[in-house]
């Protein structure tokens, strides 16, 4: 059995998004439970959550970007750069514990307490940009623990699997340029799914170019597809980059139960894709795998599926 911790902390609940809002903190409650019913949490090391230190917050964002945030949502303000992202005077610090309990997780797995790790984080992260908030993220969680691992591990190599029914955008801008960071997705487009970048074409800029790739799927596509694409686009990727460390944009809203896209993936594909990921961690990356909450708005799904993705994680 692996040794795999779990990141959860009630105040990351204190995020309000309003009434309404997909992005709410249900969300959180109901994969914890999915996770305990499962008999579970004995089985896991638990990880607190810290205030990010702004030094790593600061290597993803600009830090006029950062004061802005903090000073707006201190001030009362209720959106931050676009409607979407809903904020509460609490949301910055609820960031910094997301991105600083992230950071705990990846110290943890890089220095051996634990192999790999599921955090149960809001905000989410994998649209937010250097300098803009988007599509409910606020600061880049896997982005912010990609850079602390190569800088403060001395890792050269991370790769960063992006399965959330929407493109990662910002993580695709931060790292397209850097042939250091192979940034895999897969998500639908076309159609309405936001946030509309994403396609085949996209595979990075200068030093970076072919370091990103994008798998569209076209809605209404399910477990097939996906698995045919993942053979085609991110095996070999991996095969070729030889991630050191494998970091996961963990999305479950391309579920067939789930309204926010049009997928038809499967709880038993998803399992799918986390045994392929792990598969890959245990030939290239020591089994290092550091899983971070992205999207997921199913109430009803979300605890089968967050507890089926940490039995894999702990070797199930």
């Amino acid at each position: 059995m692996r040794r795999t911790g779990f990141l959860y902390d009630q105040r990351y609940l204190l995020h309000d998004t309003g009434p309404y809002h997909p992005e709410r903190a249900e969300r959180l409650t109901a994969i914890l439970q999915g996770i305990q019913d499962a008999g579970l949490m004995p089985q896991l090391t638990r990880i607190p959550a810290r205030l990010a230190d702004l030094e790593w917050v600061q290597a993803v964002h600009s830090m006029a970007y950062i004061r802005r945030f903090e000073e707006l949502c201190l001030a009362g303000r209720r959106t931050l750069d676009c409607e979407d992202n809903q904020m509460c005077p609490d949301t910055w610090e609820t960031a910094r514990l997301a991105a600083g309990g992230v950071l705990e997780a990846a110290r943890k797995i890089m220095d051996d307490e634990i192999d790999n790790a599921f955090c149960a984080v809001r905000p989410p992260g994998h649209h937010a940009e250097m300098g803009e908030a988007m599509g409910f993220c606020f600061f880049n969680n896997v982005a912010i623990a990609a850079r602390y691992i190569q800088k403060q591990c001395g890792i050269k190599r991370v790769g960063i699997i992006d399965f959330d029914v929407h493109h990662g955008n910002g993580t695709q801008h931060i790292f397209e340029d850097d042939p250091s960071v192979f940034y895999y997705s897969i998500h639908q487009h076309p159609s309405f799914a936001y946030p509309g970048t994403g396609r085949e074409f996209e595979k990075g800029s200068g030093r970076g170019y072919g370091f990103t790739a994008n798998s569209p799927v076209l809605p209404g596509q399910g477990d097939e597809d996906y698995r045919r694409l993942i053979e085609k686009d991110l095996l070999p990727g991996f095969k070729s980059f030889v991630p050191q460390v494998i970091i996961l944009s963990t999305g479950f809203d391309a579920h067939t139960d789930d309204e926010m896209a049009d997928m038809r993936l499967t709880t038993e594909g998803f399992s799918w894709i986390m045994r392929t990921i792990m598969k890959m961690a245990d030939e290239y990356a020591y089994g290092r795998v550091l899983s971070v909450l992205e999207g997921g708005y199913a109430l009803e799904r979300l605890p089968e599926l967050a507890a089926e993705h940490v039995k894999i994680l702990l070797g199930g």
